[in-house]
């Protein structure tokens, strides 16, 4: 496994609209050693998940790491995997607004509010179909990487800049209960 170097904003494969991996490609060692280096380069950089283009591959893969549930020991808010070929459909009109960070925008975290509630489609690593309702933070994370497979980032989302900041100075000035 390796740890890949992350396309930061400005590249442009993070503007482009990612190639859809052929199913029967799902289970190549190719794929299946881009996965697992995805998953190494997530956890060296403490991301939450990761698309494919941002280690410079145009393919439509994600992976998401596990985050566990706060307020139920033992339960995952997130289960880590992979999704290949991921569709979403929104559920609801309902918003929730999360403070979001990405890898490729190294340092800054801003307010972007999510619709709340979706179905997840696709296939995990070994070309099995994916068929789930997503909820609040883990509906979120999955917005966040499937926008990446289609050229948008975190702040096309923002609809206030004045959220946008540093995290250091985030965590300095605001409410602790609000910070990222």
């Amino acid at each position: 496994m390796a740890i890949l170097k992350v396309a930061r904003l400005g590249h442009p494969i993070l503007r482009r609209v990612a190639d859809t991996v052929p199913r029967e490609e799902i289970g190549s060692t190719e794929i299946q050693t881009l996965i697992d280096d995805m998953f190494e380069t997530m956890d060296e950089y403490s991301g939450v998940g990761l698309a494919a283009p941002q280690v410079h591959r145009s393919l439509q893969i994600v992976v998401v790491d596990g985050i566990p549930d706060p307020d139920r020991e033992g339960e995952f808010m997130v289960q880590r995997g992979a999704v290949v070929n991921p569709e979403l459909t929104f559920l609801t009109d309902e918003e929730v607004t999360f403070f979001e960070g990405c890898l490729s925008v190294p340092d800054l975290r801003g307010r972007v509010p999510r619709v709340r509630h979706l179905r997840l489609k696709g296939f995990d690593r070994d070309g099995r179909p994916i068929d789930r309702e997503l909820e609040d933070f883990a509906a979120v994370v999955y917005q966040h990487e499937v926008d990446h497979l289609n050229g948008i980032v975190f702040l096309d989302r923002m609809r206030d800049l004045s959220t946008l900041g540093y995290i250091p100075e985030l965590e300095r000035f605001l409410p602790v209960e609000s910070v990222p």
